[in-house]
């Protein structure tokens, strides 16, 4: 009989829930497996622990003043500032590219043991599900899948920060299982792909929107998971061509016609109502259905969004009243991103879009602050309850449809479709330029140029969904420009915005030092 362990680096602690609304966690690491997989509530609680675990902790794991553990990544590309950073010692060292197993081992340690727990769950629920008695097959399927999906997008963010990882995919029974050697990345990615192939069967997961489905993930939310998974094997390291593979996984998700961008409102004249623009709404919205495609789950009393808190610096705290105790700009955008954007004829870079610097007080006296995320300020919280339900986009259909157009030109050229694709979220940005213009200036580029527009608008459109690192790191470019004029030069030899050249060494996190003396079987990453 198989026990749940508490087991060194893995922390093997399943948390079961209680809540039919919402995933509230509750220990059971004193049953064995088969007492815990004794009925159909068992399994889903055993499933339900993944959607605030692996993955999702990488957003839910966070500090007002260092910001989420997604966040740090995007540190590391220099383009984002946090104003603690004097005081946040590990996010200053990511800026200045001094990262060592060492300096960072409790970030890098917490990391790692997240995101093996999100696996150690999925591998238990993956193994004990098929035998759970009461199951009908229909629920033992779904089940299945999930806990797959779940396992799959947990490796795929190791393998992409860490390289070479521990593949371990069966519940442990002692350290000799736990403790071993590194898998290679196409291991790692091979049996990433298998997990997303039993996620993504007909029938496995239900179709449509994850809000209709009781905030639970669907086949399409497994199709986009898929989606990326080929993109990035297509380039660095792998450098393996499934952008065919990648364009069918998207086309699945865009054809389902579950999923919309959301428009503008406009006024009588045909002109966009800034407070009702589509990043407006999807600001002030607790969910947006038909925008995402995948996303966390926040619940005031339960667990609530701390988003809020990064929407103004810490130097207006006392001006704005905001009924959070501490806020702070944890991710303000550098210059030399914000400037990425063209500052006349882009919407999103215009004031109380996607960024805000100003703000009028109640005695009417205007505030001006350095460039600070807007979309994250939910306003009843922020001013009254400091408890947000504001969930959270990961994953969203503006990016369905960039990967579309890249992968499409990548595996059969600028076509129609793909220039559709980019032209849809480019227009929305740029709302005064006529949608045919765009589009007869994106039909007679290159591919390799056509590619380029898409990498500059995943960089504008997807900035608060944490892709620019990943990014940088696929493709082995770093974008540079002013006005939206954007240019990519090879990231290795390049300066970032802080003075630092990036060198191959940094394309990889170290593995900590806690984790190198638990495990002797491990190797560290190159130049560390």
């Amino acid at each position: 009989m198989k026990n749940i362990k508490i087991i060194g680096f893995l922390g093997l602690l399943l948390f079961t829930v209680s809540c039919d609304d919402f995933l509230e966690e509750e220990p059971r690491d004193q049953q064995s497996v088969d007492q815990f997989f004794a009925e159909p509530g068992q399994a889903e609680s055993a499933v339900n622990f993944l959607y605030q675990n692996g993955v999702p902790e990488m957003f839910l794991s966070q500090g007002v003043f260092r910001g989420s553990d997604a966040m740090y990544l995007q540190y590391l590309s220099g383009f984002f500032d946090n104003e603690f950073n004097g005081q946040e010692r590990q996010v200053d060292l990511a800026q200045q590219l001094a990262i060592s197993p060492t300096e960072i081992d409790r970030e890098l340690n917490r990391i790692w043991q997240n995101l093996y727990q999100g696996i150690s769950g999925a591998n238990l629920a993956i193994a004990n599900i098929p035998d759970t008695p009461g199951l009908s097959d229909d629920e033992r399927n779904d089940l299945t899948a999930q806990a797959s999906f779940f396992r799959a997008f947990a490796y795929f963010y190791l393998v992409r920060m860490f390289g070479d990882v521990p593949l371990i995919i069966q519940p442990v029974d002692g350290l000799d299982e736990v403790f071993v050697p590194r898998a290679p990345v196409s291991e790692v990615y091979a049996q990433i792909v298998a997990d997303l192939n039993v996620a993504t069967t007909a029938g496995s997961l239900p179709s449509g929107n994850m809000v209709e489905n009781g905030f639970r993930i669907t086949t399409e939310t497994a199709q986009m998971l898929l989606s990326e998974v080929y993109l990035t094997m297509s380039g660095f390291p792998l450098s393996d061509d499934n952008y065919a593979n990648s364009a069918t996984a998207i086309r699945a998700v865009i054809n389902s016609g579950d999923f919309s961008l959301v428009p503008h409102d406009l006024d009588g004249g045909g002109n966009v109502i800034p407070e009702s623009s589509a990043y407006n709404k999807m600001r002030q919205a607790k969910t947006l259905a038909n925008d995402y495609i995948y996303q966390i789950e926040y619940e005031a009393g339960i667990r609530s969004s701390p988003y809020p808190q990064w929407s103004f610096p810490a130097s207006v705290s006392g001006s704005v009243g905001s009924a959070y105790a501490n806020i702070q700009n944890a991710y303000g955008p550098r210059p030399a991103l914000y400037d990425q954007y063209d500052q006349n004829l882009d919407l999103r870079v215009q004031e109380k879009q996607y960024f805000h610097t100003t703000f009028t007080t109640a005695d009417n006296e205007e505030i001006t602050f350095p460039v600070t995320p807007y979309i994250w300020l939910d306003e009843e919280p922020f001013f009254n309850s400091a408890q947000s339900s504001q969930n959270l986009r990961v994953y969203s259909y503006p990016e369905a449809l960039l990967i579309a157009a890249e992968a499409i030109a990548r595996s059969e050229g600028v076509t129609a479709e793909a220039v559709d694709y980019l032209t849809q979220v480019r227009a929305r940005a740029y709302w005064t330029t006529d949608p045919e213009t765009i589009r007869a200036g994106l039909a007679v580029l290159s591919v390799g140029d056509f590619v380029e527009e898409v990498w500059k608008e995943r960089n504008r459109e997807l900035i608060f969904d944490q892709k620019l690192w990943f990014d940088m790191v696929r493709t082995r470019l770093y974008p540079a420009g002013a006005n939206g004029d954007v240019t990519f030069i090879n990231l290795v030899g390049a300066q970032n915005t802080f003075g630092q050249t990036f060198q191959e060494k940094h394309l990889l996190l170290p593995i900590s030092i806690s984790e190198m003396q638990r495990n002797p079987e491990l190797v560290q990453n190159p130049g560390y």
